[in-house]
């Protein structure tokens, strides 16, 4: 049975530590700040002004309006050349450019037939880019071709409709999955310190001397920085909706129960790591290595689970952000897609009472 008087003695006395130490708030209010904007402006999937170059074999008014074309999309860094490629074929062997659009000789002729063509050459060195290029190029071609009614023999129109995500930004869902790496990053670093700082200054000694059981110990020490945490959680939100714009479809309740239970197995990672470790440096950096590093690479934030070799993918399923970044983007992009929801948060759940258990059998056994 839990001795509450005790409890809320060692939460007081975790509460007090907090506000002595500024470490503790620094992690908690001014680290996701800095993360949530680096994030914000550094990662992004959105390809703007790629350098590319278009060869007019043949000067014509077609020609001209063509080129005009791609020169006024934002995604397209043009170089223009008449007649020869040569030039051109040095550039994207350095890679200086990273396509090469060609109009032959006979363009206007094939107009007048309504077969014009054109010739699309990618630089595969970066497969991304050259898939990006050619799909997004040869959508300004179709455009270009309906602009100038060249489209006639076309009997099928086709209109293209993006669901929860209009203007297709990658922002839109980059940002809502870096809340939980931040998360991730903030809750294992809040309570990896917590019992390593503890036997460094041989406090651990004291509170071993005392009826404390391990179960108090550990829900003492915890909850300070769970509600901290919580603080993290709802900077970043505001920031992700204030200042980013990114729409918001669910509902905030669901949205503070998710990150609650989800900072369930991210605060019992970094306890973890404090009751192996007796040294603050080492929980740190073995707080990032096991916590962050996961979460970003293995959670599917970035990359797709699905495309991992099948012995990764099984690794992934103890990763607690593989289950909250589907939450996260859900809620924001959606709306209350339960089916979505519920699992996640039960497979979290699951997670964080596992590591607990853990946790209280190997605290029991230190004490002893």
């Amino acid at each position: 049975m839990l001795n509450f008087k005790r409890l809320n003695a060692l939460f007081v006395k975790e509460s007090i530590q907090i506000i002595r130490d500024p470490s503790s708030i620094l992690i908690a209010a001014i680290l996701p700040l800095i993360l949530l904007f680096l994030m914000g402006y550094a990662i992004s999937l959105d390809s703007k002004n790629i350098p590319i170059g278009i060869v007019i074999e043949k000067s014509s008014k077609y020609t001209q309006s063509l080129v005009n074309t791609f020169k006024s999309s934002v995604s397209f860094d043009v170089k223009k050349v008449d007649y020869n490629r040569i030039e051109l074929n040095k550039d994207i062997k350095k890679g200086e450019i990273k396509a090469i659009i060609v109009i032959p000789s006979t363009f206007s002729k094939d107009i007048i037939k309504q077969k014009p063509k054109i010739q699309f050459i990618t630089d595969g060195t970066e497969p991304n880019i050259a898939g990006y290029v050619y799909k997004y190029g040869f959508s300004l071609w179709q455009n270009w071709l309906k602009q100038e009614n060249l489209n006639i023999n076309q009997k099928i129109a086709i209109e293209s409709r993006y669901w929860f995500n209009a203007p297709l930004l990658s922002s839109y869902f980059l940002l809502p999955g870096s809340i939980a790496i931040i998360l991730t990053l903030i809750g294992t670093l809040l309570t990896a310190l917590v019992i390593a700082r503890e036997w460094e200054r041989g406090t651990m000694e004291a509170i071993m001397s005392t009826p404390v059981t391990s179960t108090e110990l550990i829900i003492g020490k915890v909850l300070p920085y769970f509600l901290l945490a919580l603080l993290s959680m709802v900077i970043c939100v505001f920031i992700t909706l204030a200042w980013f714009q990114i729409p918001f479809r669910g509902s905030y309740f669901l949205l503070f129960i998710t990150s609650a239970i989800y900072l369930i197995p991210s605060l019992a990672l970094g306890l973890l790591i404090s009751t192996l470790s007796k040294n603050q440096f080492v929980a740190a950096q073995v707080a990032l290595i096991v916590g962050y590093l996961p979460a970003m690479l293995l959670s599917g934030f970035i990359f797709q689970i699905g495309s991992m070799p099948t012995w990764l993918q099984y690794i992934t399923i103890i990763i607690p952000a593989k289950y909250f970044i589907p939450i996260l983007q859900t809620l924001f992009l959606s709306g209350n897609i339960y089916d979505v929801i519920i699992p996640n948060a039960i497979y979290m759940g699951i997670l964080g009472i596992l590591m607990f258990v853990i946790i209280i059998k190997i605290t029991r056994k230190k004490i002893e």
